[in-house]
């Protein structure tokens, strides 16, 4: 199985909403009032932000998402930070190194903006997107490092430090 990745066109958008409706619902049953905005919205909240989609492609179908934009948060700390959001797998090919291809993307995308370093929220149930988030370099944030959230699912936070030579850290 050969997964590649490209940035998102206009014709990916129901397969990235789809995607991730598939798995917020599959492990907590329902969309929150930011997912559906965030999805309603797709373009203006991800893309008008100065956010990039990246799009996994098996055989010309879209079979995971994820998207990288400016964060909410500004943690006050003089560093560049973005935010990635809405990794998706199609569900019957997870474990097939899609997320991996999405986040190595997403990693690089980050890079190309110039940005110090990447946060990230998710649930302490989902063992195996922690995995990948930490095999990819980021570290849990401690308590008191934590940002706001807008969801009530998200009880883990994960950054990425870009640069070379500072510890992965949150500001504020």
């Amino acid at each position: 199985m050969t997964v590649s990745t490209r940035q998102y066109r206009p014709e990916d958008r129901q397969a990235f909403i789809d995607l991730n409706r598939d798995w917020i619902e599959e492990y907590f049953g329902a969309l929150e009032e930011s997912d559906r905005e965030q999805l309603e919205e797709l373009e203006a909240s991800i893309l008008d932000k100065g956010g990039r989609i990246i799009v996994a492609m098996l055989d010309d179908r879209v079979v995971g998402t994820g998207a990288i934009l400016p964060p909410p948060h500004d943690p006050g700390d003089g560093r560049k930070w973005l935010e990635i959001v809405k990794m998706a797998a199609q569900k019957d090919l997870r474990g097939q190194g899609i997320g991996r291809a999405v986040m190595d993307a997403l990693i690089a995308e980050g890079r190309s903006m110039e940005a110090d370093a990447i946060w990230l929220e998710t649930n302490a149930g989902l063992k195996a997107a922690i995995r990948l988030y930490e095999r990819s370099g980021f570290r849990h944030l401690a308590d008191a490092q934590l940002w706001p959230t807008a969801y009530a699912r998200c009880n883990v936070q994960m950054v990425l430090d870009l640069s070379c030579d500072a510890p992965a850290q949150a500001g504020g």
